[in-house]
């Protein structure tokens, strides 16, 4: 099977053409024949199956047909960098169409986006929030949509979006076509699925569990040691770009900034970063800038980045489908890639329900000269500061508060620059021995 099998139109086939499509993925091949249709779609993905195009190719041959200068397709995402990956997606494939597409979502200013929903748009890529805000002022017009995607619908679900779908879909006329794609199928979504889609067809690229192209393994290490593991980790790897994930925010920038002390090329991603800097890094991520990614899994959501060669769970995930979803970010197009993950005492449980999940058990490593038995420091976390000297507190005239001496400890802020070498740091050939 190729492209020419579905017959899109020509201006459609020029697209996929220039993108270097040649032959549809699974999902692909069993999901534009259907969209194509008309069919309410359930759609099992996991990130990287092309799932993107499996929607946007047939609703580019839909809108080809009818009014133009109106809203009539609605594609709903979890997070800015997945809207911004699927409007450069139907930029790309639609290139010669003359379709517009806008995106929508918070965190930056609105005005620009209600300017551009006011030029006349087909296709609206949106996050719920800023879309709702939308709703509300007036500037958005979605009585007639034809086509509503809910993309990443667990993700959504996690994120606690769901009132906010419930309540986007009380303004989209109800005789629609729906899609909806996710990796999982928890119960939530289930349920939502059968509320919103009628008579669906499922479509599935092979299971939800981890791609088989991706390696998986444990390194036992106590919390306090994590960084100096990674670091170590590193030094021994031969790696291409490298995407690490941590539990929160905080962590996030903190692991971002030890990389970038040690000499890498490094980058943090997280919800506390303006959407300017956040696409730097993630533009720089793409591009080769930065070689090292550190993200939280929400803030990971919309990474494409098809040369990631290893994975590394800084953190262990929450929950196993989580684990699918990092992961996923390696082991591309039938490349091979690499997932580690730093385990302490504490996730034992965590490791036997992924192991489960992978229906095998996961290979433990440990690393040949790495100094395992360093005692925790007096404070707890692996970041911990040695603590203050007492210093001589100046004299000051009664009821003047020395302003210097009461401040908050200032922490930096990572500013994604490149190190000065732009390199690695060198390290011992030394091997990892095996457990």
């Amino acid at each position: 099977m190729n492209f020419q099998t579905f017959a899109l139109h020509p201006h459609i086939t020029a697209g996929i053409t220039a993108a270097g499509y040649t032959i549809p993925t699974p999902i692909q091949a069993q999901a534009i024949p259907a969209v194509i249709q008309g069919r309410d779609v359930m759609g099992l993905a996991q990130t990287g199956t092309g799932k993107t195009a499996a929607f946007v190719l047939p609703i580019l041959q839909r809108l080809m047909h009818g009014e133009r200068g109106r809203v009539r397709a609605l594609i709903v995402a979890p997070t800015r960098e997945l809207a911004e990956q699927t409007h450069q997606a139907i930029e790309t494939l639609g290139r010669k169409t003359r379709l517009r597409s806008v995106t929508v979502y918070g965190g930056v200013n609105i005005n620009p986006q209600t300017q551009k929903l006011k030029g006349g748009a087909e296709i609206v890529v949106a996050c719920p929030g800023r879309l709702l805000d939308h709703i509300g002022q007036g500037t958005v017009d979605l009585s007639g949509i034809e086509v509503v995607v809910l993309d990443e619908a667990d993700q959504m679900f996690d994120m606690g979006f769901l009132p906010a779908i419930r309540r986007l879909l009380r303004h989209i006329p109800a005789q629609r076509q729906t899609l909806l794609f996710s990796a999982t199928m928890p119960t939530d979504i289930g349920a939502l699925a059968r509320e919103i889609l009628k008579n669906p067809i499922t479509v599935q690229a092979g299971s939800i569990t981890p791609a088989v192209t991706v390696s998986h393994a444990l390194y036992p290490v106590a919390q306090h040691l994590k960084t100096p593991l990674l670091l170590e980790l590193l030094k021994r790897t031969d790696t291409e770009s490298v995407l690490i994930f941590a539990r929160t925010k905080h962590r996030a920038k903190r692991v971002g900034e030890q990389l970038e002390k040690a000499g890498y090329r490094a980058a943090s991603l997280q919800g506390n970063l303006s959407q300017n800097r956040r696409q730097a890094a993630m533009d720089g991520f793409r591009d080769g800038t930065f070689r090292i990614l550190v993200a939280t899994d929400i803030a990971a959501r919309g990474i494409d980045v098809s040369q990631v060669s290893h994975v590394i769970n800084y953190d262990m995930p929450d929950t196993a489908e989580a684990y699918t979803h990092r992961i996923g970010r390696t082991g591309r197009a039938a490349k091979t890639g690499d997932a580690y993950t730093l385990a302490t005492a504490d996730d034992a449980v965590m490791v036997r329900t992924i192991e489960k999940l992978l229906n095998d058990p996961i290979e433990r490593r440990t690393i040949s000269g790495f100094d395992y038995g360093v005692p925790a420091p007096a404070r707890d976390g692996e970041f911990a500061r040695p603590p203050r000297q007492p210093r001589q507190a100046a004299k000051r005239p009664s009821g003047v508060k020395n302003a210097q001496a009461d401040a908050a400890p200032r922490t930096a802020s990572v500013d994604h620059q490149r190190s000065p070498a732009g390199k690695r740091p060198r390290g011992k050939a030394a091997t990892l021995r095996h457990r």
